[in-house]
């Protein structure tokens, strides 16, 4: 008990803040995608611990939104979590009532680490952009993707294959970050999603910026005085479905 106390002593809260903040500007850094799925491999026993050190509310927070907007009842609903991770946003659906949830993504140590926990019906590993999602066409209800489409992980290439798998009428729930790095991301996504929707492909529901999406991985990001970035949620539903 003594060295666990002395441990604890020795680990400041800023000095873990630190190691954080360089893990995860090591997966933005990191372009390889053999070396990135490698990382997030090693990453999932740590994963949840570091990103509760940083604050990262986006899984709460988009969990929030579609719930909010979602017509019918959740418990009937069939959800597809891409990029599904440890299984956060799973967590969050479950507590607002969703039962019935998939989840894909590419690292298996991710995967190991959602199953877990017993949220999931199904998981699957796909590799996103490189692989289509392994879903028949209008197979969900909602599709949620949080936290991976930005600079160096998830291209905004895969959000029309996202669009493919949901039902007429379903719900798409994505994210990004806004902060400094990721502005020219975000600008490439929103081009995605306007084509999308100039298209008459889906039609959007609600875009949201929150202030405090997490505390920032170095200076340069934060910016106004903040310890934070910002961030951003995008609400999307197919066309074709009875309303």
């Amino acid at each position: 008990m003594g060295d666990v106390v002395l441990l604890a002593m020795a680990t400041s809260p800023d000095r873990l803040l630190d190691q954080v903040r360089l893990r995860v500007a090591q997966v933005h850094q990191n372009t390889d995608p053999e070396q990135q799925l490698r990382f997030y491999d090693a990453w999932a026993a740590d994963y949840e611990q570091d990103v509760s050190v940083l604050q990262y509310e986006a899984p709460r927070l988009a969990a929030a939104r579609l719930a909010s907007v979602f017509q019918g009842d959740p418990q009937d609903a069939l959800v597809l979590d891409v990029a599904c991770g440890t299984g956060l946003v799973a967590q969050e659906l479950q507590a607002l009532g969703f039962r019935h949830l998939h989840g894909v993504d590419g690292s298996q140590g991710m995967l190991e680490s959602a199953r877990r926990k017993g949220l999931y019906q199904d998981l699957k590993r796909c590799l996103l952009g490189q692989e289509a999602v392994p879903a028949p066409e209008g197979c969900y209800d909602a599709v949620v993707i949080v936290g991976a489409l930005s600079e160096g992980q998830v291209s905004a290439s895969v959000v029309p294959e996202l669009l493919r798998v949901a039902k007429p009428g379903g719900y798409l729930c994505l994210t990004t970050r806004s902060n400094k790095s990721n502005l020219p991301f975000k600008a490439e996504l929103e081009k995605v999603l306007d084509d999308l929707e100039q298209r008459g492909l889906w039609g959007k529901v609600m875009v949201e910026e929150v202030e405090q999406w997490e505390r920032a991985t170095s200076e340069e990001e934060s910016g106004h005085g903040s310890d934070y970035i910002p961030g951003m949620i995008y609400l999307y539903r197919k066309s074709g479905g009875q309303d």
